[in-house]
C-alpha cells in the first residue's frame, strides 16, 4: 500500500520492486559497470528470465543498451544527465500502465497528461490495474482533499443503498482509500468520532464548513497494515494461519497478502504454512475462497468455520 500527498491511499502492487531494479541497473551501467543477465539476477534474488524482460520491455529502445558477449553495456561516450532523467521516464510509464485499464473521462485525462509530460505516444509497460471510473465525482474529489489538507469538516449527502435512504453527514474526511479497484472516504463520524468508510460514488452535494477537526488517531499505520476496506480499528488484530499449496506458494512469496505476513514453514513437497494478523474475518475470507482448494485455514477456527458453513451454503 502506498500513500501520497493528496491524502489518497493506492493499493500497492510490485511496480516499486520493479522501479528499484530498473533504476538500479541504469545507475550501474550509466558508471560504465557491464554484467550478464546471470550475475544481476543474482544480485537482485530473482530468475534471469525477470532480468532478460527487464531490458526487453523497459531499458533496451529507450537507452543505449546493448548486449556484447553476453554483458550487457551503455553506449560508450554516452551519459545520463540527471539521474532524474531516467527515473522521471521509468516513474511516467509506470503510471501510464496502472491507468490503462480504466474507462471513462478520468482515464483518459490521466493519460493525455502522462503523454505530455513523457513527449512519448508509446509505452513499453503494461499493467493490469482495473481502477473504478470516478470521472462523475472529480467536483467532490476536490473539495474532500481540500477537507483533508485542512482538517475542515464536511456536510455530506450519503446513499445508503442498502436502506434505500439519502441522508445528511456531517464528517471529518481523513483519506480517500482505494481497494481492489473501488474508490472510498476514510471520515470520522462527527457525531461519536467513530472511524467509518464510505463508498465514494454514493456520495453528493459536499460542503465544506468553517468548523476544523484533530485527531490523534494512526490512520496511516492503520491503512499499511490493513487487507482490505474490511478493516477495524477497534479491534485487536489476530493470527491466522494458513496452509498454502506447493501450486501457488510461488504467489504467496513473491507477494505476501500484508505486511504481517511471515512464512512458518517450508514443507518438503513444496507447500508452506503462513501467518498474518488482520482486524475483521472478511479481510481474509474473500481471499481464502478465491485460491479454493489450494489453501488451507489452519488457525483460527472462527474463519475456518466460516468458509466451510459458506461452501456448504453454495453446494446446497
Amino acid at each position: 500500500m502506498k500513500l501520497n500527498n493528496k491524502g489518497v491511499f493506492m493499493a500497492k502492487h510490485d511496480y516499486d520492486k520493479i522501479l528499484t531494479r530498473l533504476i538500479t541497473i541504469l545507475s550501474r551501467l550509466n558508471d560504465g559497470e557491464e554484467f550478464s543477465p546471470k550475475e544481476l539476477a543474482k544480485d537482485f534474488g530473482v530468475v534471469e528470465r525477470t532480468i532478460q524482460r527487464d531490458f526487453k520491455n523497459h531499458l533496451v529502445g529507450n537507452f543505449p543498451i546493448y548486449q556484447d558477449k553476453r554483458k550487457w553495456k551503455m553506449q560508450d561516450g554516452f551519459k545520463l544527465e540527471k539521474t532524474t532523467s531516467f527515473e522521471d521516464k521509468i516513474v511516467l510509464d509506470l503510471m501510464e500502465g496502472m491507468v490503462s485499464n480504466s474507462d471513462g473521462k478520468f482515464s483518459k485525462r490521466a493519460k493525455a497528461l502522462l503523454n505530455k509530460l513523457k513527449n512519448n505516444d508509446i509505452n513499453p509497460i503494461y499493467t493490469k490495474l482495473e481502477l473504478e471510473d470516478i470521472s462523475d465525482k472529480l467536483k467532490e474529489i476536490e473539495l474532500l482533499e481540500k477537507s483533508i489538507k485542512e482538517k475542515l469538516v464536511i456536510t455530506c449527502i450519503y446513499d445508503f443503498e442498502e436502506y434505500k435512504k439519502k441522508i445528511k453527514l456531517k464528517l471529518k474526511p481523513l483519506k480517500i482509500a482505494n481497494y481492489e479497484g473501488f474508490w472510498y472516504l476514510i471520515a470520522l463520524d462527527s457525531r461519536n468520532d467513530k472511524l467509518k468508510k464510505y463508498y465514494l460514488k454514493n456520495i453528493a452535494d459536499v460542503k465544506i464548513t468553517d468548523e476544523t477537526f484533530s485527531t490523534n488517531k494512526n490512520l496511516d499505520k492503520l491503512l499499511e497494515e490493513s487487507i482490505s476496506i474490511w478493516f477495524n480499528e477497534n479491534k485487536e488484530p489476530y493470527e491466522v494461519k494458513l496452509h498454502i499449496d506447493k501450486k501457488i506458494a510461488k504467489y504467496f512469496k513473491r507477494k505476501p497478502i500484508s505486511k504481517s505476513q511471515k512464512i512458518l514453514k517450508n514443507h518438503e513437497d513444496g507447500s508452506i504454512d503462513i501467518t498474518l494478523f488482520i482486524s475483521h474475518d472478511m479481510e481474509i475470507v474473500p481471499l481464502i475462497k478465491y485460491w479454493i482448494p489450494y489453501i488451507k485455514v489452519l488457525e483460527p477456527k472462527s474463519v475456518k468455520e466460516t468458509i466451510e458453513r459458506d461452501i456448504k451454503a453454495y453446494l446446497n
